[in-house]
């Protein structure tokens, strides 16, 4: 299917690897979502069960002149390659350093700003509005919904071209385009295959498709700060100090599109965490947080902060 008047050779200069397109606003999967946060398997995540818990009912309760979803699978694939065939002594989430080093929110509007232009080249009065993750919105059932892939037993979004490597980005719009919305679900191709359950270190994934966020190394690497205690069963030789790809490691999904991946140049900020724990501590503790900010801006290890990241690094060192 054809994106309008857009050539293929534009979305893949903007790194797209796949898209879909559907009218549907309401999620295929928010009963499962509510019980989930009923549960408290949310964790530390408060800002999935305050007041925007509902608004992620119906995508008009964001956006109200909502008709119609435009999503985008953008892949860190050939990152992770890089970052494997380096074998580094510690592990940054690939995603980290898989949009050139940046912060794949300001990245991924980037690419989606010059992807609107065009769609408001072909339809006139068309308004977007941008979805990379910080709306209200179910992101990954809006994929789902797109036929972009299925919910894996971590709960990722796979799909069976690229794997699960990949952001979310989305255009929300006002109007509805002459294209076909989708109408077929991807099934589950999972199988009887346990293998990202098996290795999470520390039985994060209780259930088919059911993450406990607090049991989660992502959840403590990136979401919890200077004082914050590791979930049970850490274990002592993680390698991990932002974020934590293992699920995604093992799963057989990812291997053929890690094989046909061009390895890239990293980015520039990396060469800091290519030297012993110990230098880098030190060189953290001598720096002001606003010191830190100015390393990281715009990448995500401006998130976490430099009291986070000490406390991310103390316990590798331990």
């Amino acid at each position: 299917m054809k994106l309008l008047d857009i050539p293929e050779d534009f979305l893949r200069e903007q790194k797209i690897v796949d898209w879909g397109y559907t009218e549907a606003s309401t999620p295929a999967t928010y009963a499962v979502f509510e019980e989930w946060v009923s549960q408290g398997l949310n964790g530390p995540l408060a800002y999935l069960e305050d007041h925007r818990k509902d608004l992620r009912k119906d995508i008009k309760s964001v956006y109200p002149d909502f008709e119609a979803a435009l999503v985008f699978l953008f892949s860190y694939t050939p990152e992770k390659k890089r970052l494997q065939q380096q074998n580094q002594g510690m592990k940054l989430a690939s995603y980290v350093s898989g949009f050139e080093g940046m912060d794949y929110h300001h990245w991924i509007k980037e690419k989606l700003s010059l992807v609107q232009e065009r769609l408001k080249e072909s339809m006139d009065g068309l308004e977007c509005v941008f979805s990379i993750d910080v709306l209200p919105v179910l992101e990954r059932d809006l994929a789902y919904r797109s036929g972009l892939g299925w919910f894996g037993k971590n709960s990722m979004l796979i799909s069976k071209k690229h794997g699960s490597y990949t952001i979310i980005g989305s255009l929300l719009l006002n109007k509805k385009l002459p294209l076909e919305p989708n109408e077929k679900i991807e099934p589950d191709h999972c199988g009887s295959c346990t293998a990202c359950i098996d290795h999470c270190p520390t039985g994060a994934i209780v259930a088919n498709k059911v993450v406990d966020a607090s049991k989660c190394v992502s959840t403590y690497t990136i979401e919890l700060f200077k004082d914050a205690q590791p979930p049970a069963g850490y274990p002592s030789e993680s390698k991990e100090i932002y974020g934590c790809d293992i699920c995604q490691e093992v799963c057989p999904w990812n291997n053929n599109p890690l094989k046909k991946a061009e390895i890239p140049v990293g980015p520039e900020w990396i060469t800091f965490f290519e030297r012993p724990v110990q230098v880098i501590l030190e060189e953290l503790e001598g720096m002001s947080n606003r010191q830190y900010r100015k390393l990281f801006k715009q990448t995500p290890l401006e998130r976490t902060g430099r009291l986070g990241m000490i406390k991310n690094l103390n316990k590798l060192k331990s």
